[in-house]
């Protein structure tokens, strides 16, 4: 940075001078002081992202819940998500991260055939890990880890795969054995500490995953009394996280957002449509489980085969792959089948009875609100007491990347959806945005350590004139002394 002089500073004996020209000095370094470009990575925005698989948005009626219902006192609450079709744990956990319908980011089920791939997904085998599978989308801790800032993730699905050739910063694989209490201990640790290894500073953004109650949910049905106590437990598990942030200093700077990725319906063994039934299984390929199925017919057999099962069951719907209603944005992608049943809420379709039966399941119909997910958050972006009736779970992700302050890759989410929910939820027309603090880049660093430098050469050049003004008077002889301190041209 350069300065021009075009007047010398002369040294003079006059008091009021002198106090004028040292004003100015003390003036110009606390002014370039504020300049400075504030680097801290405490004043970011922070996010913790949690999720409680198959929690229903009704469950926090049916048990106190003071966990639940607190954050609901301190932040904001949406009574009601809509999930992406299929409501799948999947599709939905990566619709989450994505802002992107299943048919978009090509997770299209929990399991799935790619006839590109020539390759089935299901989980737990180790093909699941294929990045290609992932690869249709950028979930939020890329796009956070290539603003430069870092990312945790425990047993989030997909969070143990290089998607796009990234893992996240720091990230546990899935393991059902690992209790909840140490994934939490583990993960906030990141958020205090960062990484074992220098390089790696405390994380901006962490992503927490837990089974219930969607195991128990499938186990006993979601109106079984047992779910009760279950629910009571997630909350309870709920209170740990939230002591534990307060113990790590967290509570009241990170962001919490605590939500589900689908709802659960109850089912019975009278409900049950065997396919079995109505077609020859040398027909086709069953593709996925119950309540939507994906049949791919034998080559040249699909008429015969959708003329078998259309009206075939009042509780089953067959759609040939262009049919399926738009609402559900569930055609274009080529792990969508030739045809999809899709059975009504409580029904199972089966091949047959001996494939098995569970109590409670989902993947229905997204608009129906059993497969709603709970969905609540406070912290210091969001509103305090502030709840809605309705959203959509592709919004979620416009959200969190305007809390975070990332640019947010393509989605079909929206943020005007869900602007309400934060504390500034519509600043004034006319005012400017604030400019945004963010993690220090090169650029930045650069920037401060000129201003640094700056500040340093107005110190040097203040405390010189200081120091000389109090040395005794020099015979005007010695031109070294009586040369003025600042030079015409003063490149600093």
């Amino acid at each position: 940075m350069f300065f021009v002089w075009s007047k010398q500073v002369q040294v003079c004996n006059n008091k009021m001078a002198d106090g004028e020209v040292s004003a100015r000095f003390l003036l110009g370094v606390v002014a370039m002081a504020t300049l400075l470009p504030a680097c801290r990575p405490q004043d970011l925005q922070r996010l913790l992202l949690v999720s409680f698989d198959g929690f229903r948005w009704d469950y926090v009626r049916r048990v106190p819940a003071p966990n639940f219902r607190a954050l609901l006192q301190e932040g904001v609450g949406v009574e009601q998500i809509e999930s992406a079709y299929v409501t799948e744990t999947f599709p939905d956990h990566y619709t989450l991260v994505t802002g992107l319908f299943a048919e978009s980011h090509g997770v299209v089920a929990n399991e799935m055939y790619d006839p590109d791939l020539n390759a089935t997904f299901a989980p737990g085998r180790p093909g699941s890990r294929d990045p290609r599978w992932w690869d249709g989308a950028e979930p939020l801790w890329v796009t956070n880890q290539r603003a430069g800032h870092g990312s945790g993730a425990v047993m989030w699905p997909g969070s143990d795969v290089p998607i796009r050739g990234t893992y996240p910063t720091r990230y546990l694989p899935y393991n059902v054995s690992v209790e909840f209490e140490e994934r939490v201990r583990g993960l906030l640790g990141w958020f205090s500490r960062g990484g074992e290894a220098e390089e790696q500073p405390p994380i901006r953004l962490g992503l927490l995953y837990w089974e219930e109650p969607d195991l128990s949910g499938h186990a006993f049905g979601p109106d079984s009394p047992l779910m009760d106590d279950v629910i009571a437990d997630v909350d309870a598990k709920l209170g740990f996280l939230r002591e534990e942030l307060r113990k790590a200093g967290l509570y009241e700077r990170v962001n919490l957002v605590v939500t589900s990725d689908h709802g659960m319906a109850q089912m019975s063994p009278e409900r049950v449509v065997e396919l079995d039934e109505y077609l020859s299984r040398d027909q086709y390929t069953w593709v996925g489980k119950s309540p939507v199925v994906g049949i791919l017919p034998r080559e040249g057999r699909l008429e015969e085969v959708y003329h078998a099962l259309a009206g075939a069951h009042p509780s089953l719907r067959v759609y040939r792959k262009e049919e399926i209603p738009e609402r559900f944005h569930y055609r274009h992608s080529g792990r969508i089948m030739p045809l999809v049943l899709a059975a009504e809420e409580g029904w199972t379709v089966v091949q047959n009875r001996s494939d098995g039966l569970m109590h409670g399941n989902h993947g229905y119909d997204n608009a129906l609100p059993s497969m709603h997910p709970v969905f609540v958050a406070r912290g210091p972006a969001f509103r305090q007491g502030y709840n809605k009736t309705w959203a959509r779970s592709v919004d979620l992700y416009p959200l969190m990347c305007h809390i975070l302050d990332l640019p947010p890759a393509p989605n079909n989410g929206s943020l005007a959806n869900v602007r309400d929910l934060l504390r500034e939820a519509t600043p004034p027309p006319t005012q400017a945005p604030p400019p945004h603090v963010t993690d220090p880049t090169y650029a930045r660093v650069v920037g401060s350590l000129l201003g640094v430098a700056l500040v340093g050469g107005f110190l040097l050049v203040f405390l010189r004139q200081v120091t000389l003004r109090q040395l005794p008077a020099t015979p005007i002889g010695n031109m070294e002394i009586s040369r003025p301190l600042l030079q015409d041209h003063l490149e600093i």
